[in-house]
């Protein structure tokens, strides 16, 4: 079982934004991802739970990010209910897209897991529906992956394959590359990972 954090900044001028803390575990449903948010000044900020069945689509998602809580799943495309910091109201939402997306490197796992793009396949679109801290506000996005190459690194076990990914965003044509190895970031715009205790899982 993974288990470890990430520092989180911000992309376009490196500001700290703290930190979040994780475990993940594959499964013979899927794969779960568990982890604590914590702002520069070591204050709780949120959190984030999320269960893929073994296609990598999302049985069960909740987010919290400044008393704003979101539950989701993909039924129907996506399918959530946010719910706002007073507990008074909340409001469902549904989408034609094929998944949730957001800050937590938690995301690029499920995305990748979803799509699998294979080395000289080309890209692969896809539709997502992100939500942002600090106030969870659903935005549907369309995106497309694909797989540049995949290198293995020699460890004392078994060898690490880290895949390096191109991910465009097609309304703004942003483009950014993002390194995974297994269920674990290795880099991303606004990720580091910077402590792991035990090694990545691999998924069948």
């Amino acid at each position: 079982m993974p288990r470890g954090h990430y520092s989180l900044h911000n992309p376009h001028d490196h500001t700290p934004l703290g930190e979040e803390h994780f475990h993940c575990a594959t499964g013979p449903s899927g794969w779960r991802y568990v982890s604590q948010i914590v702002s520069p000044t070591g204050d709780h900020t949120g959190s984030v739970d999320l269960t893929l069945d073994e296609l990598g689509r999302p049985i069960r998602l909740e987010l919290h990010a400044s008393a704003w809580q979101v539950r989701g799943a993909a039924l129907e495309g996506v399918t959530w209910v946010r719910t706002d910091p007073t507990g008074e109201h909340a409001t469902e939402g549904n989408a034609p897209a094929h998944a949730f997306t957001g800050a937590s490197p938690a995301f690029l796992i499920a995305t990748a897991r979803l799509l699998r793009p294979t080395l000289g396949a080309g890209a692969i679109r896809t539709r997502l529906v992100a939500f942002t801290p600090p106030v969870l506000a659903p935005r549907t996005l369309d995106q497309s992956w694909a797989l540049l190459s995949s290198t293995p690194h020699a460890t004392d076990n078994a060898p690490l394959i880290a895949d390096e990914y191109q991910v465009n965003d097609l309304e703004t044509g942003e483009q950014h590359t993002i390194h995974i190895t297994g269920d674990v970031v290795l880099s991303a715009p606004g990720i580091e990972l910077e402590s792991l205790e035990s090694p990545p899982s691999t998924f069948t």
